[in-house]
């Protein structure tokens, strides 16, 4: 069982990244055998279903690419227990092509031995297929 507080300390880092628009930095944080599963339904949601370490690295550089500037993520919650934190979430993005992306999520993040092992991201399916997807 790790830490909770630098458990808490270190899932608050992950989305201080990402709303920096250091998606490396981010990345760096996840073992190399960490999982990042989306929620929705695969083969109708383009990223929904289970990702590994390269495969987030591209989600992270396809979104970086697609807005204007970095993605707010405001942490509005956070609780720890034992190796997993629960953190809700909302972002807030411009993309290039005029869409604003508003997002609300729910995290679970695994910590292990100081690194994110696992994350399941549960969002408004919905919105992500209207803002990304959607011609």
């Amino acid at each position: 069982m790790g830490d909770i507080n630098a458990n808490k300390r270190i899932a608050a880092q992950l989305f201080e990244h990402l709303s920096a628009g250091e998606p490396d930095a981010a990345l760096a944080m996840l073992s190399d055998d960490a999982t990042w599963w989306l929620a929705g339904t695969p083969g109708k949601l383009p990223v929904a279903g289970t990702l590994n370490k390269p495969q987030v690295a591209r989600l992270f550089r396809n979104i970086t690419g697609a807005l204007e500037r970095p993605l707010a993520m405001t942490v509005k919650g956070m609780i720890a227990e034992g190796d997993g934190v629960a953190v809700e979430v909302e972002s807030l993005g411009h993309l290039r092509n005029g869409r604003t992306y508003n997002q609300h999520y729910h995290f679970r993040i695994t910590i292990r031995q100081g690194r994110i092992a696992a994350v399941r991201e549960y969002l408004d399916t919905l919105h992500v297929q209207e803002v990304w997807a959607a011609p």
